[in-house]
């Protein structure tokens, strides 16, 4: 056999053996699907995008992260369904879609449970947040790991008209999150709520099916509500974290170290989110009023007295739970 042919037939040799080797490289690399309904920029969604970040340094590159912003994958209902199913790995979700699965989630969900947000961070930072987060996880009917939890601000309603008092809420349709409680808040407040999925709220204030709705100021901005919506009552009437979950199905898939990696960077994703969540507000704020947006002041002892029942209603089997919240300073 002459030299060259030996050669050639020395490295087809090396490379046939090496192939192997390169198709179980590139088996090894996987990219996770993270969702969110908000923009890219949002303080949740970027918080997410830097955990990727950070995972796919920590791994080398095995493990990256490939975000859908602005309901690219639908609304929460459809991210929650998805990442339980494997389709989808993390989901920035609200607490209010959980808490009819996880019912000592509904704390959460009650009118004015939080003095403020610093009350609210004091209790998802301590003792009571790391307890609630495992309650989700050891839930088999939710079938999603909680890694951590994210601000989503103080809640007010925005329509075309000042809501200061519970009467001058009478026989307005007020969009609110798909929870019992919180058409029933709304109620109690004086409006009409209606249960509707956010990707859908838009069109229906566009076209006046509801009068209006409630969220944070990032979020009112972010989703042009504004561009239908002239007034935001201050009625601070619902402060709810919001959580980071992972596909269960997945989870069970992970490394321990690929778990613990993942609770780490979640974790410091709660930090980051928060600081990105208060120079949001802050420049929302701003841009809502330069924009027109017409800011209002509101009887908050009223709208507190007139959801008392709501408190007592939900919450009458989960005192102890709402004493330890009170009692955190």
């Amino acid at each position: 056999m002459k030299r060259r042919d030996v050669l050639q037939a020395g490295v087809a040799a090396a490379l046939a053996a090496a192939a192997p080797l390169r198709n179980a490289f590139a088996q090894q690399k996987t990219v996770w699907k993270a969702a969110d309904v908000h923009p890219l920029g949002y303080p949740t969604v970027e918080a997410v995008v830097r955990m990727g970040k950070k995972i796919e340094t920590a791994t080398g590159g095995r493990i990256s992260l490939q975000m859908y912003p602005l309901m690219q994958l639908g609304g929460e209902k459809e991210m929650i369904e998805q990442a339980q199913l494997g389709a989808l790995q993390l989901a920035r979700i609200s607490v209010g879609p959980m808490g009819p699965v996880v019912d000592e989630l509904n704390v959460f969900n009650l009118p004015f449970i939080f003095r403020d947000e610093g009350h609210m961070r004091k209790v998802i930072d301590g003792p009571i947040g790391d307890e609630l987060l495992g309650h989700i996880s050891a839930n088999p009917n939710t079938r999603l790991v909680a890694l951590c939890w994210m601000d989503a601000g103080t809640r007010n309603v925005y329509s075309n008209k000042p809501v200061r008092a519970p009467a001058d809420l009478k026989g307005m349709k007020i969009r609110m999150m798909g929870n019992p409680i919180f058409v029933e808040t709304m109620n109690a407040m004086g409006g009409n709520g209606v249960a509707m999925g956010f990707d859908q709220l838009f069109s229906a204030l566009q076209t006046g099916v509801v009068d209006g709705a409630e969220n944070n100021p990032p979020t009112l901005l972010a989703q042009n509500h504004n561009q239908v919506s002239k007034v935001y009552s201050l009625t601070g009437h619902l402060i709810i974290p919001e959580i980071l979950v992972f596909s269960k199905r997945t989870w069970d898939t992970l490394s321990r170290a690929d778990q613990d990696l993942l609770r780490k960077v979640a974790r410091e994703a709660q930090t980051e989110e928060r600081g990105l969540w208060d120079k949001m507000v802050a420049e929302s704020t701003q841009k809502l009023k330069a924009a027109g947006m017409q800011f209002v002041d509101t009887d908050k002892k009223a709208f507190y007295e007139a959801t008392r029942p709501i408190r007592e209603k939900y919450g009458s089997k989960h005192v102890a739970l709402i004493k330890r919240i009170e009692d955190t300073k």
